[in-house]
């Protein structure tokens, strides 16, 4: 059984930063994503990463200021926000999957964490 544990959110003003960790238990190698939902909307991608870390993917609305990587040693993968806007507020999730397909589709991924929650003030 994969568990999945978020930890890094919390409260920033707009233009901060945050960087949030999901670490992993169990040995195999997946493919990873993460993803946010704020109240009252469906769950929506923010970034992925292929197994090896060599291939990274991110939504428009992040990319420049969001990047993910991913340390093997330590089972962790890594989100670094900057310059954070209100809009960025939501909980946030990783996901995780052996399966191939769709990095921006929920359903792709066997594996959640519980979430952390990230709130950018203005």
């Amino acid at each position: 059984q994969v568990q999945l544990v978020e930890s890094g959110g919390g409260l920033v003003q707009a233009g901060g930063s945050l960087r949030l960790s999901c670490a992993r238990s169990g040995f195999s190698s997946y493919r990873m994503g993460w993803f946010r939902q704020a109240p009252g909307k469906e769950r929506e991608f923010v970034a992925g990463i292929s197994r090896s870390g060599g291939s990274t993917y991110y939504a428009d609305s992040v990319k420049g200021r969001f990047t993910i990587s991913r340390d093997h040693a330590k089972n962790t993968v890594y989100l670094q926000m900057n310059s954070l806007k209100p809009e960025d507020t939501a909980v946030y999730y990783c996901g995780a999957t052996e399966r191939s397909g769709d990095y921006t589709s929920p359903p792709t991924y066997d594996y959640w964490g519980q979430g952390t929650q990230v709130t950018v003030s203005s």
